[in-house]
């Protein structure tokens, strides 16, 4: 078959299929920590320099999802809960996926350069490039740690919403940064194991595939127990209220039972404590930034003023 006669019988590429490269649920989490380290700044941004950054952070997260779908592109048709994406179903090209990524990518940083400061625009890059360079092409495929290392990227967006604000950085939006990175491995940990055929095959070493299952639940309850006490430390710290460790202490709890109910998983196959860990930690997750930002946005004290 020709290249014209490739491209004739390839659908025509809709408006969906581009917002569909853009990874619209990791955007939006993204969007919601980068929201949670802006409201939390101690100072107060013109509106239009606020829904700037905030654009820039959405489409530079899109962006890297964009690119890190075309350089998988070959890996993603593989697995059965990839295969459905743009790319592998024929409907966009893999180099113009490429370009409308890095078009959007090289944007978000200008745009951020020019109406924000150098400070978020530079955390922006370092995030895009770091998800794209280092993970994308550097770990996913070569190393069982991929998540591990790699979570830096999707972690860092509270630091940049923090940045947008105040131009610089501060212990706040590291630790939220800290508890981003240490829910990364056993949420996707959780994942792995119930999707670890899909990654066989595409010959992607996670932890389950290469370390074996075992080794596996033995990790995410490690990491589990360092993040739950991680995940308190912004009310100690006077940080946050009293809504915010209700929410730490009670989702935290049930991601540490969910976590040992992973460790003594009986099912193998269908694994469906791992399955329900994986939405245990997302909720956990939400939990924990909704209630910083909805104490912040309400004006409710750190903790430290209650007592």
């Amino acid at each position: 078959m020709s290249i014209v006669d490739y491209a004739l019988e390839r659908p025509a590429a809709t408006v969906g299929d581009y917002f569909a490269l853009l990874k619209p649920r990791v955007m939006s989490l993204v969007v919601f920590t980068a929201l949670a380290g802006m409201i939390s700044a101690p100072a107060h941004v013109n509106p239009l320099i606020a829904f700037s950054a905030m654009l820039c952070i959405a489409v530079g997260a899109g962006a890297s999802g964009a690119l890190n779908m075309a350089y998988d592109a070959d890996i993603d048709g593989l697995m059965a809960r990839t295969a459905g994406r743009p790319i592998p179903m024929g409907h966009i090209a893999r180099g113009d996926a490429l370009a409308f990524g890095w078009t959007l990518a090289v944007g978000a940083v200008t745009l951020m350069l020019l109406f924000v400061n150098a400070l978020a625009a530079g955390l922006l890059a370092f995030t895009i490039l770091f998800y794209v360079g280092v993970y994308t092409l550097g770990l996913k495929r070569r190393t069982p740690q991929n998540i591990v290392i790699g979570g830096l990227a999707g972690a860092l967006p509270p630091a940049i919403g923090w940045a947008a604000v105040t131009g610089a950085l501060a212990w706040q939006p590291l630790l939220m940064v800290a508890i981003i990175f240490m829910w990364t491995p056993p949420h996707f940990w959780a994942l792995a194991l119930f999707r670890s055929g899909d990654y066989a095959r595409a010959g992607i070493p996670m932890l389950p595939v290469v370390r074996g299952k075992d080794t596996t639940r033995r990790h995410i309850l490690a990491y589990s127990f360092v993040l739950v006490p991680l995940g308190l430390l912004p009310a100690a710290l006077g940080m946050a209220g009293p809504l915010y460790l209700a929410a730490a202490a009670g989702l935290g709890g049930w991601l540490l039972w969910q976590a040992a109910a992973t460790f003594l998983e009986s099912d193998a196959v269908r694994e469906p404590e791992a399955r329900r860990l994986f939405a245990v930690t997302i909720a956990y997750l939400f939990a924990l930034f909704a209630a910083l930002i909805a104490e912040h946005v309400g004006g409710v004290a750190p903790l430290h003023a209650w007592i």
